[in-house]
C-alpha cells in the first residue's frame, strides 16, 4: 500500500487528560479509511491534530511524504489535506457561492477554480439551484453538501470527514455518502470519522476501532463488520 497519511505514536492532552495516547494509523492514497468508536473515545480530536487545530503531545504526522508536526493548520490545507468538521463550519451569512469560493482562498489558478466550481455544481446540482441562498438558510443536509463541495475547491488529496451524518434524516444520509463516494470515485483519498458504524464499514475499505483513546481493532472493512466484539459493541448485534 503506497501511504499517503501516516500517523505515529499520536498523543494528544487537554490539561492532565489523555484524550488520544500514542495511536497509529495509516491511510493509503485512494483507500476510503474509516475510524469509529464511541461517543469520547478520542476520534474528532485525532482527526483536529492532524489538521493541526490542536498540539500533539508526542508523535508525528507525515502527508504525501512531507512531516506536518509542528506546521500551521493553514498550510497542512494547503499541502492537500483538508478537514469538513463536525457541525459543517459554513458562513451563515454568505451566500452558497460565497461559501464555496472560500473552499478556493489559498488557489491562484482563476479558470482552474471555475471549471471547479461548476464540477461542484454538477455533482450537487441543489447547491446550484441555491447559489445565491444564505448558507444559514439551508438545511442540515444542504449544508453538510455545501461543507463537501467547498472543501473540493481546494482541491484536497485527502479528505478528512468528521460525522458527515450527524443530525440528518435517514434520506439525507443516504443522499450525502452516495456524494461521499463519488468524492472518492474522483480520486480523492478519505479517512472518515463516522458514529453511524454500519454505515463507515459499508462504506470504507479498511477502518480502525478507537476506545479511550486508543486503536484497539484495526482490519478490513468487512473483517471488522463481522467481529463479535465490533458487533456487539457497535452494530447492535450479539
Amino acid at each position: 500500500m503506497d501511504a499517503l497519511l501516516e500517523v505515529k505514536d499520536l498523543a494528544v492532552s487537554y490539561g492532565s487528560i489523555k484524550a488520544v495516547k500514542g495511536i497509529d494509523l495509516v491511510v493509503g492514497k485512494g483507500e476510503i479509511v474509516c475510524l469509529i468508536g464511541a461517543n469520547g473515545a478520542g476520534k474528532t480530536t485525532t482527526l483536529k491534530a492532524i489538521a493541526g487545530l490542536l498540539p500533539m503531545s508526542s508523535g508525528s504526522v507525515h502527508f504525501n511524504g512531507e512531516a506536518l508536526t509542528r506546521k500551521p493548520a493553514f498550510e497542512i490545507a494547503r499541502s492537500g489535506l483538508n478537514l469538513v468538521p463536525e457541525g459543517r463550519g459554513v458562513f451563515p451569512r454568505m451566500s452558497v457561492a460565497e461559501n464555496l469560493m472560500m473552499g478556493a482562498y489559498a488557489r491562484s489558478d482563476g479558470q482552474a477554480v471555475r471549471q471547479d466550481l461548476n464540477r461542484v455544481y454538477e455533482l450537487l446540482p441543489r447547491l446550484a439551484e441555491r447559489r445565491e441562498q444564505k448558507a444559514g438558510l439551508l438545511s442540515g443536509g444542504e449544508q453538510q453538501m455545501l461543507a463537501l463541495g467547498r472543501a473540493m475547491l481546494s482541491r484536497p488529496l485527502l479528505l478528512m470527514l468528521d460525522e458527515p451524518s450527524m443530525g440528518l434524516s435517514p434520506i439525507m444520509v443516504r443522499t450525502v455518502f452516495n456524494i461521499i463516494r463519488e468524492i472518492a470515485a474522483s480520486g480523492v483519498t478519505l479517512f472518515l470519522v463516522e458514529q453511524n458504524a454500519h454505515l463507515a464499514l459499508k462504506t470504507a475499505n479498511r477502518g480502525y476501532v478507537m476506545d479511550g483513546g486508543q486503536i484497539i481493532l484495526a482490519n478490513t472493512a468487512t473483517k471488522l463488520a463481522e467481529d463479535p466484539a465490533v458487533k456487539a459493541a457497535y452494530l447492535g448485534e450479539f
